[in-house]
């Protein structure tokens, strides 16, 4: 019998967000009524639909995040820092450095237990997610960062496979004079990251920036300490008014990061810095080495078209220890308590773009094509010799998997008239994998198998000015979700090989919208919508850092969401992001709660709730950003409730959090002196900041810090 049931917290999220979000904005509004005049809202320029517009006019859900942003007042460590204004994402720190930030948009990412999967990301345009819809954002130097957008909705289909939303990134171009900066933060738990930059152009059309950081920290929990260095370059070359050439390179070092894994109900109410010890016998960990570069031509051809050629290539490797028993490795099917992967990936985007007229109307015209290659070598050991545990043993599964994606593309933005408008695209996407499989010892048989999945990606928006101040639109499209490589890794059963019966999730997505934008009250976004989904992928088993997935049949996800911000005195910023989102199963299935499952045999009913998923969540700041003198920032979170099982058998508790910062700014002549001090989780609220989704032994629960603090300090000087 349940002891935690999560129904008693459902309504609770409704109501509190439906007053907060009616209050909050009301509240701020009659602080400013006393400024002598509003400030004038300047406009956000956006290029999430593949051209330059002001997201305003854009029939979509569409958030940006400004450098400064991500930087002011934060201790630019994880990009979930600066996500929490974005209605409809949540942004997840783990506490696990052997894991990535958990990011989910509308529901679609939440069961990934590692990496970022169903979100495609990208970052300067080179795709930060694999061609199988597996990403990772740990390669990202935030202190390089220029600019974040964040894409939801329908539109999102238009970047391919698993693209239940889509997160840019795009770092800073030199320009100006010569410029260094450095930086350095500690805090609680042993944290510490220092950085430095260096940016700046002359006058024969060359720009640069590049920065690099490195971080450490003990972690909250035990077991759970990391080193990472970051290092990015971004140059750039304008021969000509109509050329401009970019370089990019990045990389990423992770030598060692200790994994605490999850915690159990009773371990997390005990005790939630501490770790099973299972992950002390094993010594749970993971390292990471990423290289990548990439290079970008944007030519103007004539007054009405515009070339685009991408290109980018990587290598990145990983090695994981995991806890999985010496004596379920007995069987010669086992492949082994360690993953070694070998990842080189490369590809190409080529674009085009025509701005002309249909009907006397402006019409512009973006086509492309989009070819993206994977090839992975994944080796499986045994984590012990003899009686030493976690270490690295015999070789268990030794196989070669390839995946290609083959994606042209066409896209609309049509202007029929000073109040109506039309946004319409098409997408053809071709995800193929082969595996080769080079381990054929024993009973052990040949894996070697193929699998390729289609679709054809419309989307159509609508947008009518009601008045100059207030924009409607609606829009509808397709989207699919492949498998990943790591979704396919295993089968249920303790079968060997990849598999290769999972089917493509595929969707249709609905959103109508309200965007308002007056100097006097600031901008304010509401925007309904619902995605149903067909062979939504799901958990089957998941022990041991060890997941295999079925297909569940039909889910729907329906929602709201309101994004409010306003500028008063000139230098003081509120803002608000509100949420509330069902994501349930239609249709029953089967799953397991054992393992090894030879057979699906526990039904989930239909009506049951995706795991994972917080039914309403809540963001609101203020901040104080003056160009010099003091600054300063408050802050504050609401979750509801996340279930962690398909089951439903359990929740994470819903919680509130409070964070603070405040700082000066000192301009003396070219140097630029800055510092300031942040709390967060003020009042020390014990809650769990992620769960993993139907974890097979129960382990659901990553406890977020109690109170922490961090102090920064960071000096610019302009030559």
């Amino acid at each position: 019998m349940n002891s935690h049931p999560p129904a008693k917290t459902c309504a609770a999220p409704a109501r509190t967000i439906a007053r907060l979000s009616v209050a909050f904005p009301f509240a701020v509004l009659s602080v400013g009524a006393v400024a002598q005049s509003p400030a004038q809202l300047a406009p956000v320029v956006v290029t999430a639909t593949r051209t330059e517009a002001l997201a305003f006019d854009v029939p979509a859900s569409i958030n940006r995040i400004d450098g400064s942003e991500v930087r002011d007042g934060h201790a630019q460590i994880n990009i979930s820092e600066s996500l929490g204004a974005v209605p409809g994402l949540l942004a997840r720190d783990r506490q696990n450095y052997a894991q990535d930030v958990q990011i989910s948009v509308r529901g679609f990412g939440a069961r990934s237990t590692f990496g970022i999967r169903g979100v495609r990301l990208y970052v300067d345009g080179i795709p930060a997610t694999l061609p199988d819809g597996q990403g990772q954002i740990s390669n990202v130097e935030l202190g390089s960062v220029g600019r974040i957008e964040v894409l939801r909705g329908p539109f999102s289909a238009l970047y391919g496979n698993s693209s239940g939303g889509v997160i840019q990134v795009f770092t800073e171009e030199g320009s100006g004079p010569p410029t260094f900066s450095f930086g350095v933060s500690a805090g609680s738990d042993g944290v510490l990251r220092y950085g430095a930059q260096a940016s700046g152009a002359s006058g024969n059309g060359f720009g640069y920036n590049v920065s690099a950081s490195r971080f450490r920290t003990d972690g909250y929990r035990d077991h759970s300490a990391v080193e990472r260095t970051l290092g990015n370059a971004k140059l750039t070359l304008r021969p000509d008014a109509d050329t401009k050439f970019t370089l990019l390179a990045n990389s990423l070092a992770l030598p060692e990061a200790q994994d605490p894994m999850g915690l159990t109900r009773a371990q997390f109410d005990a005790n939630p810095r501490g770790v099973d010890p299972s992950a002390l016998a094993y010594n749970t960990r993971k390292s990471v080495n990423q290289t990548q570069l990439g290079a970008i031509l944007e030519r103007r051809v004539s007054a009405t078209d515009a070339l685009q050629v991408l290109v980018y290539a990587g290598h990145r490797s990983t090695e994981q220890f995991q806890s999985i028993p010496k004596s379920t490795q007995g069987s010669a099917l086992n492949p082994g308590g360690v993953i070694a992967l070998g990842r080189d990936y490369e590809g190409a985007d080529l674009r085009w773009t025509l701005k002309a007229h249909l009907l006397d109307a402006p019409l512009t015209l973006v086509s492309g094509v989009a070819y993206d290659v994977l090839a992975e070598h994944r080796r499986g050991y045994q984590n012990f010799i003899g009686t030493t545990l976690g270490v690295q043993g015999a070789l268990r599964r030794d196989e070669v998997n390839d995946v290609t994606s083959f994606d042209p593309y066409l896209q609309a933005a049509w202007q029929i008239t000073p109040q109506w408008s039309l946004n319409a695209g098409l997408r053809h996407s071709r995800v193929s994998f082969v595996s080769t499989d080079g381990y054929i010892v024993g009973t052990n048989p040949d894996d070697s198998g193929r699998a390729a999945y289609t679709a054809t990606l419309p989307v159509l928006g609508a947008m009518y000015a009601l008045s100059s101040d207030v924009h409607l639109y609606a829009t509808a499209g397709r989207g699919f979700e492949t498998p990943t490589l790591n979704e396919l890794a295993y089968r249920s059963g303790g079968g060997t090989g990849l598999n290769l019966g999972l089917q493509a999730a595929r969707s249709t997505s609905y959103e109508a919208g309200m965007k308002t934008r007056r100097a006097d009250w600031g901008e304010l976004t509401v925007a309904a919508f619902r995605t149903d989904t067909d062979n939504e992928i799901v958990t089957q088993t998941n022990v041991s850092g060890r997941s295999t997935y079925q297909n569940a049949g039909a889910t729907r996800r329906t929602g709201l969401e309101l994004g409010w911000s306003n500028t008063y005195f000139e230098y003081l910023r509120a803002q608000l992001a509100a949420t509330l989102l069902n994501a349930s199963y239609r249709d029953g299935f089967l799953t397991c709660t054992a393992s090894p499952c030879a057979a699906a045999n526990v039904p989930i009913p239909a009506g049951n709730r995706i795991p994972g998923i917080a039914r309403g969540a809540l963001f609101a700041a203020l901040n104080w950003a003056s160009p010099a003198g003091w600054r300063a920032g408050i802050e504050a979170r609401y979750l509801s409730s996340v279930l962690v099982n398909d089951l439903n058998s359990d929740a994470a508790p819903r919680y509130a959090t409070a964070a603070a910062n405040v700082g000066y700014l000192l301009n003396l002549g070219s140097w630029e002196l800055s510092g300031f001090v942040r709390g967060d989780n003020l009042f020390a609220r014990r809650y769990a900041g992620s769960v993993i989704v139907n974890e097979g032994n129960s382990r659901f629960f990553e406890p977020a810090p109690g109170r922490t603090w961090l102090a920064s300090a960071s000096a610019t000087i302009r030559f």
